[in-house]
């Protein structure tokens, strides 16, 4: 009876470490990259690259955050695909709709939008601003703006431009964004030359960008995320007849 139970209770010890060696336990510490896409366990600059791959290679992408450029501050919130995209631009109290389809490019603010520059008139930029409140005014190809606000609007060039960080690249910290595990990776000293959080589920996306000299932060979700990109009815675009406002 004695040699049983000695045999049951070694069963038992035998069953209860193999356990713990499977949750990692017994002292020893659990791999952050198991059950990975195994890119954190590659150099900064290759996990830099598999990035910045997995984002030129994706059909579509929703683009948020803040954005300071040339001085100013622009909080965006953009779909965005190979032929176009949708969304919203807001900067210093200035807040308007983009919609771009190919090569077409709209706009949509509200009347303060189109009246800011013009309050002088008589009431004659007012009264053209209450027409245009909430309408698609498409943005000419020759018009100075048409440029500047496309860019907005564009994947690739929005991509390229923000996906660059400046200086040394080394690895940093596991962690999450929205619930993905991440690796970050940064550059320059305590990440002053921008820093980037990897998706180490799936392909290795980018999830969240911090710029360069705190030049803002931008998330980067809903890869390859289908969605429709329609024109607006005529009935629903009007023509602003001169040259579309600046904004900062």
């Amino acid at each position: 009876m004695r040699t049983r139970n000695r045999a049951v209770v070694a069963a038992m010890c035998a069953g209860l470490a193999a356990t713990l060696a499977a949750c990692g336990g017994g002292g020893g510490e659990k791999d952050p990259d198991a059950g990975t896409n195994g890119v954190g366990k590659l150099p900064a600059t290759k996990i830099e690259s598999r990035a910045r791959q997995a984002a030129a290679g994706a059909r579509s992408v929703r683009l948020s955050g803040s954005l300071v450029t040339s001085g100013a501050t622009y909080k965006l919130d953009m779909r965005l695909k190979a032929d176009g995209g949708t969304g919203q631009v807001s900067t210093k109290g200035s807040s308007f709709e983009l919609l771009r389809v190919g090569k077409e490019l709209y706009l949509k603010a509200d009347a303060g939008f189109w009246s800011h520059d013009g309050e002088s008139d008589g009431g004659g930029v007012g009264n053209a601003a209450g027409k245009l409140d909430d309408k698609y005014v498409k943005v000419p190809s020759g018009d100075p703006s048409y440029q500047r606000l496309s860019g907005f609007t564009d994947m690739k060039l929005l991509l390229d431009g923000l996906l660059g960080m400046h200086g040394k690249i080394a690895t940093g910290d596991h962690g999450q964004v929205d619930g993905v595990r991440t690796i970050n990776i940064s550059a320059g000293k305590a990440g002053e030359g921008g820093s980037l959080d990897v998706s180490l589920e799936g392909r290795p996306y980018p999830l969240r960008l911090q710029r360069a000299g705190g030049a803002g932060v931008i998330r980067l979700a809903d890869w390859n995320k289908g969605f429709k990109l329609t024109a607006p009815e005529k009935g629903h675009v009007l023509d602003y007849g001169q040259q579309i406002p600046e904004t900062p």
